[in-house]
């Protein structure tokens, strides 16, 4: 219950942020961005004290750790499999073309338009 009431302020600080930005026009745009900069980040660690917020800040770090141990090709190696794959498309497309052709031409023949 406790995770709740944590999270229903969470969301009524950033609400609150919002209905201030778009309703106090006359206070300078800087300080309404960093209004609901600033109401963000409080929610955000309102809402990381609650089960679910703990759980998600977990799943990031860990997500964080699988970036780490990715292997990123080469400026090389992805300049040559992306030339590869277009002239593969442009080939497939060439072939698909032409029997679309011969289809056409069959379809022509047979119902005698050609």
């Amino acid at each position: 219950m406790a995770d709740k009431i944590k999270l229903i302020i969470a969301v009524a600080i950033i609400a609150a942020s919002f209905f201030v930005y778009y309703t106090q026009e006359e206070i300078s745009l800087l300080y309404r961005v960093l209004g609901v900069f600033a109401a963000v980040i409080i929610a955000f660690l309102i809402s990381a004290k609650t089960e679910k917020g703990a759980s998600s800040i977990a799943f990031v770090r860990a997500s964080v750790v699988e970036m780490k141990k990715v292997v990123w090709p080469s400026k090389k190696e992805t300049t040559t499999t992306t030339l590869t794959v277009g002239v593969m498309v442009v080939i497939v497309g060439i072939i698909l073309w032409t029997f679309d052709q011969f289809i056409g031409w069959g379809v022509r023949l047979l119902t005698g338009q050609g």
